[in-house]
């Protein structure tokens, strides 16, 4: 039985980012000048699946440069962490954020599927009020969400 956790520990550690890697990963993500090397860590992150990430990339989403803003919300997507959730629905709401953005952020929303998650993209779907192609590609993720 000890050789069996042992194994099972030895692949676990193996298949987490190092600390060194992670942690430099996150240094780039905030504090580079290039958006291109800012953009390429935050790709790196979001694939990481490593939790410490978490915190940068959401950091991100409230960067002034749309870009990095889309490529944190798509690594949260990838992460799908539950504390992702609140800086999310901000995007999703922010009606002067790009389309493509908003729809990220539903896309990963429903990817999360938290409780929180799930009710705010009912809110946005049933809101006349919302831009309707939004709508559209909000009820598809629903219905992507409601099939598993």
């Amino acid at each position: 039985m000890g050789m069996i956790s042992d194994k099972m520990a030895d692949e676990w550690d193996s298949a987490l980012p190092k600390t060194d890697g992670i942690y430099c990963l996150i240094e780039k993500t905030m504090e580079s000048r290039s958006s291109k090397v800012r953009i390429w860590a935050i790709t790196a992150l979001g694939n990481s699946k490593d939790p410490r990430a978490v915190r940068s990339l959401i950091d991100c989403c409230q960067d002034q440069n749309p870009e990095i803003r889309l490529r944190a919300i798509e690594g949260l997507q990838s992460l799908r962490s539950g504390r992702a959730v609140s800086v999310l629905i901000d995007r999703l709401r922010d009606k002067e954020e790009l389309p493509e953005t908003r729809q990220r952020a539903a896309a990963a929303l429903a990817t999360i599927r938290s409780f929180g998650a799930i009710r705010e993209l009912n809110e946005r779907h049933a809101d006349t009020e919302e831009d309707s192609a939004l709508r559209i590609f909000i009820g598809s993720e629903l219905d992507r969400v409601h099939q598993w």
